[in-house]
């Protein structure tokens, strides 16, 4: 037997071999994201500002906020009942059926024509052969007066009887089976009124009570198709409310009515039913199942990191509560406004915030789906879907290409423009009238776009934080030359700075035609030489015409110093916060390159020949990125030139190409994905920059000579 305690363990053991499974932790994760947002779209959490139920008392007298159309479904069922109640039951004639009666009648009055065709038999023969041949009884008197009639006078009563036949069998309806024994009947007297002899009229009334039939049948499956074709003409029947039209009065007995227009107005909800429920609960998995798709197909980085899709779902999640809570506030005293307060649900938020993290594209699937959530949640009124779709593009595309801080605060202005814009347009789709119109465009729509901005601005430090994300605004802010990093840098290694400034022109130009990062290589640069705070002095840039310390040392001691710098470098990087895309372009700029100038000195001092090269390469690695290789080539190419004698464009080209071609057959290059063409575009961008630094200048005259010409009069004129 097992102890509760051994229990316990095994119980908790158990769930920390799960919690350390990668997939159990997404799947519990998108468990606990489905649920949350099917619970808080399908439910209401606030009183709802009208309660009332059918044979209640209203307690005031309520009017409508705004003018609304509806369908009522009940006038609409009761119009539809009578259409199908109009559709004749008509039946059908079978023709077959009177062709049938016609030709037994024929065959029996044959069979009397033959008996009396026959002059050489006895008139009780033919009686007993006419008793054979008439499937019913009839006098004998009258059998011996048809056994010597004539064949003409049978001949009329076959066209009588004929006649009759038309009449009740083929014209009108027809004849139904409950209707058989009367049409008998008035077959029997319209052949009466023919005026016959009693013999033939016998006879042939007799014949048509025999032989008549229903011809005419219901055929109930295409009775039913006509009677649903007729209900589906009926239109829905429309029910109009006007703005402030009066919907219940106080002390008036609540009604079905009542309750209808109040749920078209959004004033009052029906409790949520099972159906509903799961309704919801399947929309909320499809649009998360398009997400993760999507995500699967274009971004599989995203796909394969849990914590950017949590980040997917917490955005979402917070997009809705907060868009509930706006949706929930109550203006007592006007109450036509508050009930467009879902007008200030702030999707741009969570489309700005995606984007700015993550991807603009998705950014864009993530805004529609919370926008079709957003409609569910108002009560299906899908207008605000509209407005929070199109609110969220304009933020997606206000923050897609941020460039300095002060770009957020435009979005946030852009997106407040869109919505007043759209909510209007909106507006005069439904009939707001136009004071409504004008405040709830020009107040709802300013607000969605400040709240926006402000979540977007509040949100950001503490998602990139916690899910170590280097966003855009992160690198603005590290870009900014007040940052007490660069200062530092500025103020203590001057020379240094000056020369991150420049491998940052130079590398942020290179980034823009290779497809990479400009602003993480901006960053990367500005940064990448920040090891250098810890002893400036003993780098060329921050000597200023004093001695130089590394004529003192031995060569293997510069290069420790030397190379020393990106250990410092990352150090302090990571002392200061720095994200990661910035300290592995610190890590990687010098990859495992070869400190050359100190490596032949060596040589030179030694001639033993034990000097390693190995020992006067940096530790790297090398660059793993685009934004590193390049930071890299910009660092070694700046140096290089400024340190050119006579920079011709001929002598910097030159350089520049010899520079690149020496880092990649090093082996410095091995490690990014930059492809030859893409060097040789990298090569073009360095040179155009360079060639607005090192141009040609004027060449001015002395200032004391042009001061002593321009004391000569007439100095320069010509005579």
């Amino acid at each position: 037997m097992f102890s509760w305690r051994e229990i316990g363990g095994g119980l908790v053991r158990g769930l920390k071999y799960l919690f350390k499974n990668e997939n159990f932790r997404r799947y519990l994760a998108a468990g606990l994201f489905f649920l949350l947002i099917t619970i808080l779209v399908s439910f209401e959490f606030v009183p709802q500002k009208v309660n009332l139920q059918v044979g209640q008392i209203s307690p005031s007298t309520i009017y409508a906020p705004k003018s609304v159309v509806y369908i009522d479904q009940e006038k609409t069922s009761e119009e539809r009942r009578k259409a199908m109640e109009k559709v004749p039951r008509v039946p059908e004639i079978n023709q077959e059926v009177s062709a049938a009666v016609r030709k037994d009648i024929n065959q029996v009055l044959q069979d009397v024509k033959s008996v009396q065709a026959e002059p050489e038999t006895d008139t009780a023969t033919k009686v007993t052969r006419l008793k054979s041949l008439i499937p019913f009884d009839l006098p004998e008197q009258t059998l011996e007066k048809l056994a010597v009639g004539s064949q003409t006078n049978t001949d009329q009563l076959a066209e009588g009887i004929d006649a009759v036949l038309t009449e009740v069998l083929d014209q009108g309806e027809g004849i139904t089976p409950d209707k058989l024994s009367e049409a008998k009947d008035r077959g029997a007297a319209k052949l009466a009124a023919r005026q016959f002899s009693e013999p033939y009229r016998r006879l042939g009334q007799g014949l048509i009570r025999q032989f008549l039939r229903a011809n005419a049948f219901f055929d109930e499956e295409k009775y039913r198709l006509l009677q649903q074709e007729a209900a589906e003409s009926v239109p829905p029947v429309r029910v109009s409310i006007q703005y402030r039209e009066r919907i219940i009065s106080q002390g008036d007995v609540v009604t079905e009515e009542h309750i209808t227009k109040l749920q078209a107005l959004g004033l009052s909800r029906p409790q949520h039913t099972f159906t509903t429920l799961l309704g919801t609960g399947l929309l909320v998995a499809l649009l998360m199942s398009v997400v993760l798709l999507y995500t699967y197909i274009h971004h599989k980085d995203i796909y394969r990191n849990g914590s950017y899709l949590n980040l997917i779902g917490i955005i979402s999640l917070i997009t809705l509560v907060v868009s509930r809570a706006v949706m929930a506030i109550n203006i007592s005293h006007w109450p036509e406004f508050g009930a467009l307060f879902g007008y200030l649900a702030p999707l741009a938020a969570a489309g700005m915030l995606i984007t700015i993290l993550l991807d603009s594209r998705l950014a864009l699937l993530l805004v529609m789906n919370l926008s079709l959530l957003l409609g569910v949640m108002a009560g299906n009124q899908f207008h605000y879907s509209l407005v929070g779709f199109v609110g969220g593009v304009s933020g997606v595309y206000s923050v897609s290409k941020l460039s300095q801080r002060g770009d957020l605060v435009r979005a946030g202005i852009y997106v407040g423009a869109t919505n007043v814009v759209i909510i209007a347009v909106v507006g005069l789709i439904t009939g707001f009238p136009w004071y409504l119109l004008v405040t709830s465009s020009l107040a709802l729509g300013i607000a969605n776009g400040l709240l926006s901005s402000i979540l977007t601005n509040g949100a950001l430090p503490y998602l990139e934080t916690s899910f170590g994300i280097t966003s855009t605004v992160r690198l603005l802010e590290l870009s900014n030359p007040n940052n007490p990093l660069l200062k530092k840098l500025l103020t203590e290694a001057p020379g240094t700075y000056h020369h991150s400034i420049l491998v940052g022109n130079l590398a942020e130009a290179a980034a823009e035609s290779v497809g990479a990062e400009p602003l993480v290589v901006r960053v990367g640069a500005y940064y990448h030489d920040i090891g250098k705070i810890k002893r400036p002095y003993f780098f060329i840039e921050n000597q200023l015409g004093g001695d130089n310390p590394h004529d003192k040392i031995a060569p293997t001691l510069s290069t420790l110093i030397l190379t020393s710098h990106i250990k410092d470098g990352v150090e302090l990087a990571r002392e200061h916060k720095l994200p990661q895309p910035i300290i592995d372009i610190i890590e990687q700029h010098h990859g495992k390159s070869l400190c050359s100038f100190f490596y032949h000195k060596a040589l030179e001092g030694d001639r033993t020949e034990s000097v390693n090269e190995e020992d006067f390469r940096y530790e790297g690695p090398k660059p793993k990125t685009k934004e590193a290789a390049i930071v890299m080539l910009a660092d070694n190419i700046e140096a290089a030139v400024r340190s050119l004698q006579n920079p011709t464009p001929g002598r910097v080209e030159g350089l520049v190409r010899k520079i690149i071609k020496d880092r990649l057959m090093d082996g410095q290059l091995d490690e990014c994905n930059l492809t030859l063409k893409d060097l040789d575009a990298i090569a073009n961008s360095f040179l155009r920059v360079l060639s607005g630094i090192f141009h040609n200048r004027i060449e001015y005259p002395d200032m004391k000579q042009e001061m002593e010409r321009r004391k000569t009069p007439h100095a320069g004129s010509r005579k």
